[in-house]
């Protein structure tokens, strides 16, 4: 039992020090796309930054607003970040502690509770800013919830299993996403509206809604909510790159190392993404998921199913 609290405080912290350096990853890797001067000056090569933005707003002041609901307003923080890092309990690895059979079941269950994090830090913070902020996350995390729930059963029909480790360990000799690749780019696009990143981050439209429903947060509630978006980014590029592109068949490298540098690839990607396009319209955005990703994705769902029916035969 004591193994197992020191393994996941262990991991908990990893997380937190991936979470910040990629941050600083994201500012250098924007810097270069938009030709403009990164976080290179402090320190070594920029090294030091993420640990001063933390200790910058860890020893701030909490802000408190007179018209906040106050349990509710500092609860949300709070509920976000310990979504973000329940999640981070399904990495496939054989160094893990925890073991879960049912692990899309519990990344679906926990995913969906992320929504009541930004509904409760938009409402309680009682601004017509952050509500509106909170009421469009709202909308666009639901729509997106159901095209990715109906494209996480194409893996699970395929090979049969709720674990991610099987899941993994079943694409040692050809990966899913060969399979299928129009699915695996509706699942990363979907994951990127998923955690309100560029160019979907209408939740924190600056034009319109100034910073969204975080608008009320400063110093420590801030600072959770930012580790909690960035843990969601870096946990749903681990699970594309773990649905689509699982096992390696490698006889020299560590599988964990080559995982890894998959994940951090699909990590980067974000970050380009958000460097290459515009921000969309939020009627074509909410069009994009109802009237294309989920037509696409039932009808090739039932295709499968068709296929998979016919095997038995």
């Amino acid at each position: 039992m004591y193994l197992s609290i020191i393994s996941s405080l262990f991991s908990y912290i990893c997380i937190l020090l991936a979470v910040a350096f990629f941050t600083l990853l994201e500012r250098k890797g924007l810097s270069y796309i938009q030709i403009r001067k990164g976080p290179n000056k402090v320190g070594l090569a920029g090294l030091p930054q993420p640990i001063a933005d933390a200790a910058k707003l860890l020893t701030k002041e909490i802000a408190k607003p007179t018209m906040a609901n106050y349990s509710p307003y500092f609860i949300a923080p709070i509920f976000s970040f310990i979504l973000a890092l329940l999640l981070w309990q399904l990495y496939p690895s054989m160094y893990s502690v925890g073991y879960f059979k049912w692990g899309v079941l519990f990344f679906l269950c926990v995913s969906a509770l992320n929504v009541y994090g930004t509904l409760l830090a938009g409402w309680a913070s009682n601004s017509k800013y952050a509500l509106l902020g909170s009421l469009r996350a709202i909308a666009q995390t639901i729509s997106y919830e159901v095209s990715m729930a109906l494209i996480l059963l194409f893996p699970l029909f395929i090979i049969g299993s709720f674990d991610f480790i099987e899941i993994k360990e079943a694409q040692t000799w050809v990966w899913l996403s060969f399979l299928m690749f129009p699915v695996s780019f509706i699942w990363f696009v979907t994951c990127i509206a998923e955690t309100n990143r560029a160019p979907f981050d209408f939740a924190e439209g600056e034009s319109e809604l100034v910073s969204g429903f975080n608008i009320e947060y400063g110093a420590a509630g801030f600072a959770l909510i930012f580790l909690a978006e960035y843990a969601n980014i870096l946990v749903m590029s681990l699970f594309s790159a773990l649905l689509f592109f699982g096992a390696e068949n490698m006889f020299f490298f560590s599988n964990d190392i080559i995982f890894m540098v998959k994940v951090l690839f699909f990590a980067f990607v974000f970050i380009w993404v958000r460097g290459s396009y515009p921000r969309f319209r939020y009627d074509l955005l909410m069009s994009l998921t109802w009237k294309g990703f989920l037509p696409a994705a039932l009808s090739m769902l039932l295709m499968v199913l068709v296929f998979s029916y016919m095997s038995y035969f």
